[in-house]
């Protein structure tokens, strides 16, 4: 029975060892259409890979409309800014019909400046009005009279704004693990120090806020610098003159300026000059009169053994006289 075991064992390792043979033979024989197996399993790998590719180029046609959609003039950040001068026959009631077309147009009167004076009355106004209405406000403007000046510029604050969103959310973050840490704290050194770096971080944050917010105004409203000015004013503006007799102009009007002033302090201390000042000098003048006339009185008698005056020769001595003791 051993015999029969063993020799089963024997045909089992025969039979094992010839399948390999022949495997390896296949194998060698059919060297050439491995190439074939190969492409047919790159083609069965294709249908997966097929999926994530259409998945990644959907994500990157996504991305790239966003990127599109971002880049569209309704999509950025922009701010609008005009100046104009305008002659009118009427400053007053052109000025009523500029506020009134900012206020129409969803805008306000951010400041009024006028000097009247009949014919050369001028108006200088800032409006702020919403951007998408910047242009049509601006061509009303231009109506109101006969426009002699208009300037508009623009500003793209795109990427000052995207980096300041990103910067907030980054500042908003490190404000909370601040608190997180201050909650966290289990010394009174470690309390002041991170109470510390909190303040800092928050004052941090709110400047970055703040200049948000300052971009969100100026984007969302434009800003339009008007001058109205009556039909007696030129069109060269008296500042933006030069020459000799403008600087005389200008000097004169300085000194009679200067003249005023003066003038005017003259006549309020004036009063009081004549209630104080007038005692006081004749006081003055009297104190210095009797120093004057006491210097001028000569001494008449001088004192037995005083030294003469100067310029004064000593009497010669008198024979049998006696010398004081």
């Amino acid at each position: 029975m051993g015999m029969g075991m063993g020799r089963a064992r024997f045909h089992g390792t025969t039979a094992v060892a010839t399948l390999a043979a022949l495997l390896m033979l296949a194998g060698c024989g059919s060297g050439g259409g491995s190439d074939d197996s190969g492409a047919t399993d790159t083609a069965a790998e294709a249908p997966a890979a097929a999926p994530a590719e259409a998945q990644g180029g959907a994500v990157e046609a996504q991305g790239g409309a966003g990127a599109a959609a971002d880049t569209r003039v309704d999509q950025r950040s922009i701010i609008y800014t005009g100046s104009m001068r305008v002659q009118v026959d009427d400053v007053d009631v052109a000025a009523r019909d500029a506020a009134a077309a900012a206020t129409r147009a969803g805008g306000f009167v951010g400041g009024d400046q006028r000097r009247s004076s009949d014919a050369d009355a001028v108006a200088d106004l800032e409006l702020r009005v919403p951007a998408p209405r910047f242009y049509a406000v601006v061509e009303e403007l231009a109506g109101l009279g006969r426009q002699e000046r208009r300037e508009i510029g623009t500003q793209d604050v795109t990427e000052e704004t995207i980096d300041l969103d990103a910067r907030i959310a980054s500042q908003r973050a490190r404000v909370e693990s601040a608190r997180r840490l201050l909650a966290q704290a289990d010394s009174i050194s470690d309390l002041v120090s991170i109470e510390n770096e909190l303040a800092r971080r928050e004052a941090d944050l709110a400047s970055l806020e703040a200049k948000k917010r300052r971009l969100a105004d100026l984007t969302a409203l434009s800003t339009i610098t008007v001058t109205l000015v009556g039909p007696g004013v030129t069109v060269a503006d008296e500042e933006d003159q030069i020459g000799f007799l403008v600087g005389l102009k200008g000097g004169w009007q300085v000194f009679l300026s200067s003249m005023t002033i003066l003038l005017t302090v003259l006549g309020a201390i004036l009063p009081w000059l004549l209630v104080f000042g007038v005692p006081v000098g004749a006081l003055w003048w009297l104190a210095r009169r009797r120093r004057r006339n006491r210097q001028a009185v000569p001494a008449l008698v001088a004192p037995v053994g005083a030294p003469p005056p100067p310029g004064v020769s000593a009497p010669p001595p008198v024979p049998g006289a006696r010398s004081a003791p």
